[in-house]
C-alpha cells in the first residue's frame, strides 16, 4: 500500500489493490517498522477501513478496495507505524460480549479485567438480589460497568470517573450497549459524585484503579507509557495509593456482606488483600487469564 510513512515519496500507485494485496503489503511494512503483532494490526486496520470482519477479510480476499477505503487504510497504517495503540487508531476494543469505543486519552481495557467482571457476576448470582446496586470506581471506558449491566439485566450500576472527557466515552458505551437506563455515569473522585442515599446500600464496589508503582512506569512499553493517560496508570510509590482509599471509603457505602473487588498490580495483590483484612471478611486473591495474581476481593463484615 504505497505512500504510507513516505516510503515511496509523493508518488501514488493507482493500481487496483485487493484485500489480499493490502494485507500482504501492510504486514511486511509494519514488520519492517517493528510494530508489535503486525498481522493482527493489519487485520484490524483493514477491517476498520472496509467494514469487513476479520474473517470476511479472508473470505473476500480478492475484493478490490475503493479509493475511500484505501485512503482510510493508509491513514490508519501511518498512525500505527508511528506507535499509536491499535485501539486508538480503530476506535474500538473488544471486551467480553461487547465492542467498546475508545479514543486517545482513555485507558484501553485489558483482557485481564474480564476476570474482574467475572468476580462481580458470580457474587451477584450467589447473592440472589433481584436488582443489585453496583458501584464502579475509576470506570474509564465503562468496560466493567457496561458489561455488568449488559450481562445481568437486573443490575443498576453507578460508574464514576474523575476525567470528564473519559466519562463521556463511558456514557457512549452504555448507550451503544443499550444499558444507559441502568448505568449512571458521573464525574467525580471515587465516591464523591454518588447520591448520598446509596451509603450503606451498595451490593458491590468494583474498581480497576491506577495501580502501577510510579517507579515502574518507565518500564512499560513505549506505546503505553507515552500514549495512555498517566492518571489511569500511576498508583503512587507502592502502587496502592488509590487502593487504600477505596478499601477505607467503601466501608461507608457497602451494605453488610457486600463485595469489594479490585484489580491491582500482580506484585501488589496480596498487599491489597492484606489491607482489607481489618474491615472485610472472606478476603482472597483471584488469578487473571494468564494465571497471575490479579484481583483482591472481600466482603464487608456483617457487624
Amino acid at each position: 500500500m504505497p505512500a504510507a510513512g513516505g516510503d515511496t515519496g509523493a508518488r501514488r500507485d493507482e493500481r487496483t489493490w485487493t484485500v489480499a494485496d493490502a494485507m500482504s503489503w501492510t504486514v511486511d511494512y509494519l514488520t519492517r517498522k517493528e510494530v508489535e503483532s503486525p498481522r493482527r494490526s493489519a487485520e484490524w486496520l483493514l477491517s476498520a477501513a472496509t467494514g469487513l470482519s476479520r474473517i470476511e477479510l479472508y473470505a473476500h480476499h480478492d475484493r478490490p478496495l475503493t479509493p475511500v477505503e484505501r485512503a482510510a487504510f493508509r491513514a490508519g497504517i501511518e498512525r500505527r507505524a508511528a506507535g499509536e495503540p491499535l485501539q486508538y487508531v480503530t476506535g474500538e476494543m473488544p471486551f467480553r460480549h461487547l465492542v467498546l469505543q475508545v479514543r486517545p486519552g482513555v485507558f484501553i481495557p485489558r483482557p485481564e479485567t474480564e476476570v474482574l467482571v467475572d468476580s462481580v457476576l458470580e457474587f451477584l448470582d450467589a447473592s440472589g438480589v433481584a436488582e443489585p446496586v453496583v458501584v464502579d470506581l475509576c470506570t474509564g471506558s465503562g468496560a466493567v460497568a457496561v458489561s455488568t449491566a449488559y450481562e445481568r439485566a437486573g443490575a443498576r450500576v453507578h460508574a464514576t470517573e474523575i476525567v470528564p472527557q473519559t466519562a463521556e466515552v463511558a456514557v457512549l458505551n452504555a448507550e451503544r450497549a443499550g444499558v444507559s437506563d441502568r448505568v449512571s455515569v458521573t464525574v467525580g473522585d471515587l465516591f464523591a459524585s454518588l447520591p448520598a442515599g446509596l451509603r450503606g446500600r451498595v451490593d458491590v464496589v468494583v474498581s480497576n484503579p491506577p495501580y502501577i508503582p510510579t517507579a515502574d512506569l518507565v518500564a512499560l512499553p513505549a506505546e503505553v507509557a507515552s500514549r495512555e493517560p498517566r492518571i489511569a496508570l500511576d498508583g503512587g510509590a507502592d502502587g496502592l495509593d488509590t487502593v487504600r482509599r477505596i478499601v477505607e471509603e467503601s466501608r461507608e457505602w457497602l451494605r453488610p456482606g457486600g463485595l469489594l473487588a479490585m484489580e491491582t498490580d500482580t506484585s501488589r495483590v496480596k498487599d491489597a488483600a492484606e489491607l482489607m483484612t481489618s474491615w472485610y471478611e472472606r478476603v482472597g486473591v483471584r488469578h487473571d487469564l494468564t494465571g497471575r495474581d490479579r484481583i483482591a476481593f472481600g466482603t464487608r463484615r456483617e457487624a
